[in-house]
């Protein structure tokens, strides 16, 4: 293809004959546009079609069309680099990899039927990743970090098939795949919390992977500019495929990438046009739409399109006959073109006019069969990776055209039933063998035998080397930090909140103050990463603009309004806050960047993203999951958190289930304190956890904003300490012998606890023992695990709730300001009689006061709950219940908050 047409396309369409009302005028401009082209360049070519425009507009011209260029290759063939490799070997190795990868499936699904796994989309993306794979993607070494390469989920088995070839894995691995538990097994996608050793980053949930390399990329950037890391020409790729794109993560943060410059991206994306069950675009072309977004978001776009097995072609077509086919063919058509033969290419594509047939005339239909797209041509894929890697102030997005279940003939390429296949027959599987001129008898391919060259075989020897070359192997995950972080004790940065003598302040507020000051710790503090995404000064977070800074790479090219003040906002390119405007997807991804850097960079970090706890789990919580899977390490602080606390906000924003959905999380501990002193307690020992002792866990912590009083923290400090961090403990120790019943309280809903407490002993006469529940996941997980080793070891050991309670004879009365279900979770250990109080339903927009009472958690609903339970005891007579119900105004044919 010329760049006459390649320059052109978007601004004329190529227009045909019949639609050109001077055709030698147009045949002039396109002559000197080339002219400009063959002595000064692109960059000058590129120029004069700016000036042109601008000049166009000035006069009053509409501008072109935002369509895309043609559809052809972005790099012509005479500006491709020579070809580093040796194409003879790297096909050799891509056919023993790509055989490996459909064993690994087909053996699988003969033994056991419903494990399913993929083969199509390995196959279109294989060369893909061989280009990196041996010349591009560097490893970890000495010199400087690895490039951090985010894959293809459903690919998987091709990244195992070459971990394979470099004895990373054995064969016993192979055998394994998706069986897990009884073997050395390899699971389905990309998951580091299987498999620690190997994967970096889970990208099997759509679209997660490229907001997640996104803001990888940019906190690299982020380590560089605040002197945490030297810079480097470290390079994140990511692997993605077309159907992905439609996800809203996939393409939410595309604009911040190219606002911050981050040229250490590259995407790939695997156009080969379907997704799991047809086109994803068969009335259009995804390659056009992805071209006009990504261009329009501000990246360089490269497109591969068509092999080298083309170019003859459009050297020969100088009317531009295949780039008007090409603009009038649909994806669905393309697709059905994969899945036929050439005969069929031949009648259906370029027979539809004398010139495309004139251009294909002496082509054989065996060589149009062969007629490769681009992202089955090493050579086209290394000059847009070789561009990519050059490519300054910009990210690179690569569009590849493939084919889906490329070589699998009849049995799968291009077929809309592709995605699901898992068998093949077995003349199927000699045609693969075929055509990959695979050695393999016909017994080999019978059995579906994994293929392995010889140790000093010509392959072995190129695929090793080329690592070396390239610094080692990949992927591959660091378990630990080489340095632990180094915590301060909680005196120095807490002593506000351990010794708080009944001042007044919110728990958000404690924990922002916490957090002021661990900043200014001369070890800890630089590696302490305050994420939030639009709320900061709802937070009381403002002083820190000035303290440490907001992160910008730009730094700060305006004069903010508020400059005047002592908490303006400050941004800096060595600003440590990463406020990430509204968008808490693109927060928690710079937190989950923050939290894995121990692995990933070597550098351990302790994040703290401080959010509406209504926008965290319920919102992101996949990508929650995606940073549990990648043993994240850091804090997420659910701030203005439960549904009573936000008082006037009002249902969108009134959280009573994210405690519910952080239970599910196996490495999130999830907290609920109501005191200062308690945050204070439960954010240092999760520094040292996650920061000292390294361990794979990371910490929800939710905090209200309502103030009131906060007392020092009860002696003896060392028991009180144990308590908080096992999930419950006594506010009332004297208590314990005279009490008739046991109210547990947690995070806003204490002080109505609390209060309850003295009404029950003032009013009725009622002497009641308060808990404060920092946990009651914490409390649930103790209890699972001593009821299972008391299943499995014939013991008799007790839940630490039940040796709480023991002894208490009266009933429990348990409230707080999250769904009954949080509470309930310890029902199976609390012995006696159980009432649990809680927030179902729809939020509404109120006084917290107001809000309690409909609700019925505040403190007279705790009071008749008690004394209900006392009488059903026995132990109260029931007209004394009827007396609180009229007393404190809760009528019994009131509505229930989740009816109403």
């Amino acid at each position: 293809m010329t760049n006459l047409a390649n320059g052109v396309q978007s601004m004329l369409a190529l227009p045909s004959a019949n639609e050109d009302s001077d055709p030698q005028e147009t045949r002039e401009w396109l002559d000197a546009l080339e002219g400009v082209l063959a002595h000064a360049g692109s960059a000058r070519a590129s120029f004069l079609l700016r000036q042109l425009a601008a000049h166009a507009a000035a006069q009053g011209l509409p501008p072109p069309g935002a369509g895309p260029s043609a559809y052809v290759n972005t790099i012509p063939v005479q500006a491709q680099p020579p070809y580093p490799g040796d194409l003879e070997i790297e096909a050799r190795l891509g056919a023993a990899l790509r055989w490996n990868a459909l064993a690994m499936v087909v053996r699988a699904n003969r033994a056991y039927g419903e494990l399913g796994g993929h083969i199509a989309s390995y196959a279109s993306a294989a060369d893909l990743f061989e280009v990196g794979f041996n010349h591009f993607f560097r490893a970890d070494s000495a010199e400087q970090g690895g490039d951090l390469v985010y894959f293809q989920p459903h690919s998987a088995p091709g990244v195992y098939a070459r971990a394979y070839l470099e004895g990373f894995l054995d064969e016993t691995h192979l055998q394994h795949y998706r069986r897990e538990i009884a073997g050395p097994g390899l699971c389905s996608y990309p998951h580091p919390w299987l498999m620690p050793d190997f994967w970096q980053f889970p990208t099997g949930s759509m679209g997660i992977g490229p907001i997640n390399s996104i803001y990888q990329a940019r906190f690299m950037r982020y380590l560089q500019n605040r002197g945490l890391q030297p810079a480097s020409s470290r390079k994140v790729w990511g692997f993605f495929g077309d159907g992905e794109m439609d996800e809203p993560e996939s393409i939410g943060a595309l604009s911040l990438a190219a606002r911050e410059q981050l040229d250490n991206l590259v995407f790939v994306i695997n156009c080969n046009l379907q997704r799991l069950d047809g086109p994803v675009r068969g009335n259009g072309r995804i390659v056009d739409e992805l071209e006009a977004l990504f261009a329009g978001a501000g990246w360089n776009v490269i497109k591969v399109l068509w092999g080298s097995d083309w170019d003859e072609l459009f050297a020969r077509d100088r009317s531009g006959a295949l780039v008007r086919a090409f603009a009038q063919t649909v994806d669905g058509q393309f697709q059905t073109f994969s899945a036929n033969d050439g005969a069929y290419n031949r009648e259906h594509f370029f027979q539809q006019n004398p010139e495309l047939a004139a251009l294909a005339a002496h082509l054989s239909n065996d060589d149009i069969d062969r007629l490769r797209r681009g992202g089955h041509d090493l050579r086209k894929l290394h000059a847009a990776y070789a561009r990519a890697m050059g490519h300054r102030g910009q990210p690179t997005v690569i569009l590849a055209k493939t084919m889906k279940g490329f070589g699998m003939g009849t049995a799968g390429q291009g077929r809309m039933t592709t995605h699901q296949q898992k068998k093949l027959e077995l003349e199927d599987l000699k045609a693969f063998r075929d055509r990959f001129q695979l050695p393999l008898s016909d017994d080999d391919v019978a059995n579906v035998r994994f293929y392995k060259p010889a140790d000093d075989s010509p392959e072995m020897r190129y695929l090793h080397a080329r690592r070396a070359a390239l610094g080692g192997y990949l992927p591959r995950r660091r378990r630990a930090a080489t340095t632990a972080l180094t915590v301060p004790p909680s005196g120095q940065w807490a002593g506000f909140a351990l010794a708080a003598d009944g001042k007044e302040m919110s728990t958000t507020m404690a924990v922002v103050r916490m957090l002021g000051s661990l900043l200014k710790d001369a070890a800890l503090g630089p590696r302490i990463v305050p994420v939030v995404a639009d709320e900061a000064r709802t937070f009381g977070m403002a002083n820190l603009f000035r303290q440490v800074g907001i992160y910008s790479p730009l730094g700060q090219r305006y004069e903010p309004e508020d400059l005047g003040s002592m908490l303006y906002y400050r941004e800096s390119t060595g600003g440590q806050i990463l406020e990430e405007g509204i968008s808490e997807a693109g927060a928690i991804s710079s937190w989950i960047a923050a939290a894995t850097a121990y692995s990933v960079h070597d550098l351990p970090m302790l994040p703290f993203y401080i959010y509406y706890s209504m926008f965290g789990f319920q919102r992101i919580g996949d990508l929650i999951w995606a940073a549990a899977d990648q043993r994240a390490r850091g804090f997420l602080i659910g701030a203005t958190s439960g549904k009573t606390t936000l008082g006037g906000e009002g249902l969108q924003h009134q959280d009573g289930t994210s405690h519910l959905a952080a239970s599910t999380i196996p490495n999130c501990r999830a907290w609920d304190p109501a005191f200062a002193y308690e945050v204070a307690v439960i954010v240092e020992h999760g520094m040292r956890e996650m920061g000292e002792q390294q361990r794979d866990v990371f910490y929800y912590v939710t905090v209200g904003n309502e103030n009131y009083a906060q007392p020092s923290m009860p002696q003896p400090a060392d028991a009180v300490r144990d308590g908080i961090l096992k999930g419950m403990y006594s506010l009332t120790p004297e208590r314990r012998d005279a009490s008739q019943v046991d109210l547990l309280g947690a995070g806003a809903i204490l002080p109505e606890v609390i209060a309850a407490a003295r009404l029950l002993e003032d009013d009725w006469g009622v002497v009641a023992q308060v808990w404060s529940v920092t946990s009651f996941t914490e409390l649930q997980r103790d209890a699972i695990a001593v009821e299972r080793s008391n299943r499995l070891n014939d013991a008799h050991a007790r839940s630490y709730v039940e040796t709480l309670l023991d002894g208490s004879d009266g009933p429990v009365i348990a409230a707080t300001d999250y769904v009954r279900a949080v509470p309930e979770l310890i029902r199976a250990c609390v012995p006696g009689r159980y009432v649990t109080l809680g927030t179902d339903g729809f939020g509404r927009s109120d006084t917290r006061q107001a809000l309690r009472a409909f609700f019925e958690v505040d403190r007279y609903s705790v009071v008749v709950a008690a004394l209900r339970a006392l009488a059903d005891d026995g132990k109260l007579p029931p007209d004394a219940v009827r007396a609180a119900r009229e007393r404190y105004g809760k009528p019994a044919d009131k509505a229930a908050a989740w009816q109403v």
